[in-house]
This record gives structure tokens, C-alpha cells and sequence, in this order.
């Protein structure tokens, strides 16, 4: 099953939705055009349900195939949000919203999956019902989530459930996966070190909450090098030191740090929530300052089941030839981990060449790989329900 010559022939079309949608991106759970154009050409399509609004702004669709005595149900999902970054692509099609961007190419994971629903509604060639899934907000608003808590899998009785995602610097139209944990969890902290304000040139009158916090993000690093297991991949940085004062001659009273933890396991998570905690708030004693430390716990990691990841992999080799089994894992996150909580499925990298990276104000997906990922989307109904 190579790349399908109904997408080769549809190409030109889903590119200029893909283009439609890049040039007018919309952030987190405000996808209303996006998610309106999406139910409205499924419906277009011929699909057998067509419901929005489920976690606030997503969009559910339904095809039936030409038989269902198998009873299967397969969930596709691709994500429609963009992201608060100002273009700098110099693109025809450049987004005319200043401060939003597809930056990371959700525009051709929406088209991409709305090229395989005509598709699936035109042929019909499987045993089994398909539900695809368009969400929003990826991008740090958890829209996975609030789709699963509005009962998307149990209302559809969804049994598998498989994403995709664009991948610069993976050879244009070619995949990767990995089984397990594949992205990480994202929790983040903030950190407000209070000390006693004073003058500069009287330090032995303060207590400087700076140098305190200094040793804090210092110690921060050894929950890493020291508690955490070499072998379980965990990252902590703190991203952020914020002064009360920002005068040349005032030793501040407070000093708030931000960050992120990264892990990829439940037992190294839970260890990185504890170590943070208590690292920030004995170093802060230390120095005779106090940290008042809030937790934001973010997106879980995502990890791929066994079996569907390899059938995955199968059905992405015979699109492409190539499909890497073993791809590294990113310490970025994906809140299809929610999706992928609620029941077993894969969610699969498709290259988009040798592009700026995503989340770069010069990102921009790459249009040669539509054929293949909607090819993949195909196969994965096809073989999964053969007919």
C-alpha cells in the first residue's frame, strides 16, 4: 500500500486548505473559524455524524464503512491550534493575525486528516467505524483532555486511537515511532524566595533573596545528576529570575524563579515534584530566606502502545519504505498523552524534510508530505478493518 493516487490527485486541494488555514491561525480553544470550516466540509464529505463543540471548540466526525460486523472503532486525531509567535516566513500565504502563527504545523495535521475523512466517506472500504478527531488547543491549553472529559471515547465507544505529527529534519513523506514513552510529561514551578529588602552597599542588613535564589537554581541541577536514575531521562531548567526591584543600588525582597521538569516515567515525575519542593525550600533556609513553591502540573508523557505502535510502523513502511522503529524521545510534550491514557493506540512522526524547526517564526509545513501522511491515515482504517 504506497502512497494512494487519490491523494496525489487531491494534493492541490488539501494544500490550499492547509494555506487557507495558515493564514489564519487561531490560539488554543479560539479555533472557532478553523473548527467551522472543519465540520463544515465534513459534512460536505458525507459523513454519517458530524458534532462540535466537544472540549468547547473540537469537532467530532463519524464514517461508517461499507460493512461493521467486525464492531471496531478507530479514533483519528489531529490538533487545529496555533501558536503566539509573529511570522517571519515572508510566505504569500503568511498568517494575517499579528502574534499567531502555525508554527508547528497543526494547519497540515488538520488538512492532512480532512484529506483522509473525504477519502474514508468516498470508498467506504473497511469493516468498522472510523471517528476523526479535530482538537484544540495543544498548545498548552489541554484540549485533549477536555475532549476526553466531555466522553468522546465512551459516547463513540472508541477502542484505538492514533495521531500524527510533522517532523523537521525527518526525510520529507518518511516516519518514525517508538513504542513506550515516546514524549514527556511537562509540569512547571514557580519559586518566590522572600528575604529583607535593603541597600546594596549594606548587605549585612539584608537578606539578599538573590544570592539565595542563585544557589537555589544551582541546586536545583542535582536532583538530575544525583537523585534521579541515569537511565530514566528527566530534565529541570529554570527559565526565569524575576526581581522585586530592578534599581542598581536595592537588594530586592523577593525574587520569583520559574521552569519546567521534563520526565518520561510516573516514578521519576513524582520524585521531581518531591526533590524541587524540598531542594528550593532547605536551600532557601539556608540562607535564612523562606520559598513559597507552587506546583503546575502539566500533560503526562505520552506513551505508545506495543501493539498498535508496530502495526503503525507496518503500515507506515508500506506508505513510505521507511519507517525508523526506534526514533529518539523528545522532551518536548503532547497532550494526545491524555487521549492515549483512555485507550491503547500510536501516535507517529512524518518528515517534513529539511525545514526550520517548529516553533521557529520561519517554520512552515511542508505540503510534499500530505500524500503520505494522508496515505498513512488510510492505511491505518484499511488495515486495521479490512473490508
Amino acid at each position: 500500500m504506497p502512497v494512494k493516487n487519490r491523494f496525489a490527485e487531491m494534493q492541490a486541494e488539501i494544500t490550499a486548505w492547509r494555506r487557507d488555514f495558515h493564514e489564519n491561525p487561531e490560539i488554543l480553544f479560539e479555533t472557532h473559524r478553523t473548527s467551522g470550516i472543519v465540520a463544515e466540509k465534513l459534512r460536505a464529505f458525507g459523513c454519517d455524524e458530524v458534532v462540535e463543540g466537544i472540549g468547547r471548540t473540537g469537532v467530532v466526525g463519524v464514517i461508517k464503512g461499507k460493512a461493521n460486523g467486525s464492531g471496531k472503532v478507530i479514533g483519528l486525531r489531529a490538533d487545529m491550534d496555533a501558536l503566539p509567535i509573529h511570522e517571519a516566513t515572508g510566505l504569500d500565504y503568511a498568517s494575517k493575525t499579528p502574534g499567531a502563527m502555525h508554527a508547528c504545523g497543526h494547519d497540515g495535521h488538520t488538512a492532512m486528516l480532512l484529506g483522509a475523512a473525504k477519502y474514508l466517506a468516498e470508498t467506504r472500504n473497511f469493516d468498522g467505524t472510523v471517528v476523526v478527531i479535530f482538537q484544540p488547543a495543544e498548545e498548552g491549553g489541554g484540549g485533549g483532555r477536555f475532549m476526553c472529559e466531555d466522553g468522546m471515547m465512551d459516547r463513540w465507544g472508541i477502542q484505538e486511537v492514533y495521531g500524527m505529527h510533522n517532523w523537521p529534519g525527518v526525510p520529507t513523506g518518511q516516519f518514525a515511532i517508538r513504542p513506550g514513552a515516546f514524549f514527556a510529561a511537562t509540569d512547571q514551578f514557580e519559586i518566590v524566595v522572600k528575604g529583607k529588602g535593603g541597600h546594596a552597599a549594606k548587605p549585612h542588613q539584608a537578606t539578599d533573596p538573590l544570592v539565595t535564589s542563585a544557589h537555589v537554581v544551582t541546586a536545583l541541577q542535582s536532583i538530575v545528576s544525583r537523585n534521579s536514575d541515569p537511565d530514566d531521562q528527566m530534565v529541570v531548567s529554570v527559565t526565569s529570575i524575576e526581581s522585586s526591584s530592578k534599581a542598581f543600588n536595592v537588594i530586592p525582597a523577593f525574587v520569583t524563579l520559574r521552569g519546567t521538569m521534563r520526565t518520561m516515567s510516573k516514578t521519576n515525575r513524582a520524585l521531581g515534584e518531591e526533590r524541587i519542593k524540598a531542594v528550593a525550600a532547605a536551600t532557601a533556609q539556608a540562607f535564612g530566606c523562606e520559598a513559597d513553591i507552587k506546583w503546575l502540573p502539566g500533560y503526562p508523557a505520552m506513551v505508545n502502545s506495543a501493539e498498535q505502535t508496530s502495526f503503525a510502523a507496518d503500515v507506515a513502511e508500506a506508505v513510505s519504505g521507511a519507517c525508523e522503529r526506534d526514533a529518539p524521545i523528545t522532551m518536548g510534550g503532547e497532550d494526545f498523552a491524555y487521549m492515549l491514557e483512555e485507550r491503547p493506540g500510536a501516535y507517529i512522526l512524518v518528515g517534513n524534510g529539511d525545514s526550520a524547526d517548529v516553533h521557529n517564526p520561519e517554520y512552515n509545513f511542508n505540503d510534499e508530505a500530505i500524500p503520505a501522511g494522508c496515505s498513512w491515515w488510510a492505511g491505518i482504517v484499511e488495515q486495521r478493518m479490512p473490508a
